[in-house]
Parts: structure tokens; sequence; C-alpha cells
């Protein structure tokens, strides 16, 4: 959508200068909360492919139920430290903060290219007709889908990485040790397909998301919801809804990434080895594990469909 489509009497587009510093300070603080939370990250990745190498216990649901619980993301995150150490921990993040930094510098710029530089938003939303608040959507909606695109292209190869680093962890392999090696590995191996394995659903998820929660939140506002405070909280609420729903999509791109990279972590007992990507989420939905990884905290496994990865005999770190 080009700049025309704004009303230079409402709001304008920041200067340069001031952008920059924006970005640098958001990038600044995403890298910080990003690598502080990799821990988790990288336990969610593992529950994600299928490895549980701690056995259910019996126990309850929150609900009163019997149930076979799984140890919860801190429990998980507890013997990757007791195997690896605290370094072990941070495994597959160099590549995902340099994807970061490639996203942002690069999103940017395409976006202004389109004609979508930064808005200032006005001081009081009152001020604005139906038709501004409808036509500043659609703007920040049109920024939004390009720098959420084009980030997630240029990143995924780094993305890809990441999250095999961190799969090595199931067969202890060094296959994927650094960026550059792993980028010769992958071309060697796949090609350059093989830097976007999992692309297309990690796509429709992450933009689905944006599209859905900013158009039902702005219908949600406009119709039903007056006060501005509540405005927020929905917003936000309804993000978390629209992402609940859509986390099937990035349970299926981390598999396909895993899948066929020749480590153990994508090849069965851990995974069963997929076609595609519609072939993994149709195998994922006939078992009716869709959801695996979405909780950490209270997590649950029958029995019967349990196959427990048996833990090794001895701690031992691998490099």
């Amino acid at each position: 959508m080009s700049q025309s489509n704004a009303t230079p009497t409402t709001y304008h587009i920041i200067d340069d200068e001031a952008q920059q510093v924006n970005e640098w300070i958001k990038l600044g603080l995403r890298i910080g909360v990003s690598s502080a939370l990799h821990p988790f990250e990288y336990a969610k990745v593992l529950m994600q492919i299928g490895f549980e190498p701690i056995a259910p216990v019996p126990g309850r649901t929150i609900f009163g139920r019997p149930a076979y619980v799984l140890p919860n993301i801190f429990t998980y995150t507890g013997y990757i430290k007791n195997i690896d150490g605290f370094t072990g921990l941070f495994r597959g993040l160099s590549p995902k903060l340099a994807g970061m930094i490639l996203s942002s510098c690069v999103s940017e710029k395409v976006a202004e290219h389109c004609g979508l530089a930064p808005i200032e938003l006005p001081k009081k939303d009152e001020d604005l007709t139906e038709e501004e608040r409808y036509n500043l959507m659609v703007r920040q909606l049109s920024r939004d889908v390009v720098l959420h695109t084009t980030g997630i292209v240029v990143s995924h190869p780094l993305h890809v990485i990441s999250v095999r680093m961190m799969a090595q962890f199931v067969g202890k392999e060094v296959k994927y040790k650094s960026i550059f090696g792993s980028l010769m590995t992958i071309w060697r191996e796949e090609g350059i397909l093989g830097f976007f394995s999992g692309l297309l659903p990690r796509l429709i998820a992450d933009l689905s998301c944006l599209i859905l929660a900013t158009s039902t939140t702005y219908l949600v506002n406009k119709h039903i919801i007056a006060e501005k405070e509540h405005q927020v909280y929905f917003g936000s609420f309804n993000t978390f809804i629209w992402a609940g729903i859509l986390y099937p999509f990035h349970l299926v791109s981390t598999c396909s990434i895993v899948s066929g990279s020749g480590l153990a972590a994508g090849r069965p007992p851990i995974m069963p080895l997929y076609d595609n990507w519609s072939h993994c989420y149709r195998m994922l939905k006939r078992e009716g594990e869709l959801k695996r990884g979405s909780s950490v905290f209270f997590r649950y496994a029958k029995k019967v469909q349990y196959t427990a990865t048996a833990p090794y005999p001895t701690l031992s770190r691998y490099n």
C-alpha cells in the first residue's frame, strides 16, 4: 500500500534518525530477552520433536483426574544442564541472534522500499474519524506483514541451523557446530531447499496470527469495547488466543526442519520420516500430537502412547 493512503493531517512519517534509534533500542531489548529465555526455548524444541528422556510418573491433572505426568520445562532444562553444563543451555543461540539482527536490518529496508516507513501515531485517538482509523489500521497491518514476511524468509536458514544445533542433543552429534560450517553442510547435503525446511508452515502460522489478531481486534474495539484500557488488554489476549490456535503449524515447522537432517532426532524411534510438511501435519493430527510442546508446565502423557527414550546410563558432555 502506498504512502498516499495515509492521512497526512493526522500522522506523519518518523524521521530517519529517530527511527534508527528506536529500532536499535528494540533490537537490543529483543536480543537480551531472547538470550535470557533461550534455555527454555531449547527445552521446548526438544519437547516438540518428541524427545522425552525422563519417563512420566503417575499423577493427576489440574482437574484431579489420574494421568501420567511428564517433566515440566524447569525439570527439562535441569536435565540438559546436568549433562552439558550451564553453557550447554545456550546451544543454538548464536545463529538465532544472527538471524534476529539480519531480519531487523533487511525487513526495515524492504518496508521503506515499499513505501511503508514507520508512522507517528496521533496522541489522541479520539481525534480520528472512523475512516482514518481504518486507513491507519490497514497501513500498519500492511507494514507488519511486509516486516514479518521479509524477516522470516531472510533469517530462516539461520533458524534451521539453530533448531538443528539444539536437536543434536538427542544423538550427541556434532554435525552442526558453527554457523558457516552448518551452512556448508546443508548446502552440500540438501542444496538450497535445505535452508528453507519448514518455512511454509512457519509463514502460515505467523502471518495468519498477525492478520487474524489485528483484524479481529480492530472489529471488536470498533463495535464492542469502548474503554481504551480494555482495548489494550483484549488486543494482547486476542493475539495469545490466535497463537494457540495456530500453534500446530509452528510444531510442524520444527519437525520438518529436523526431519531429513541426518540427525538421530529426525529418525525413528524419535521421529517418523516425513515426505513434506503436509505429511508431517497429517501424521501428527492422526496421532493426536498437534499440541505437543504447547504446554511447558502441565504436561501429560497416556501410558499406552508413551515410548520412553532411555536416559543415558551416565551423564556425558558433548562438544
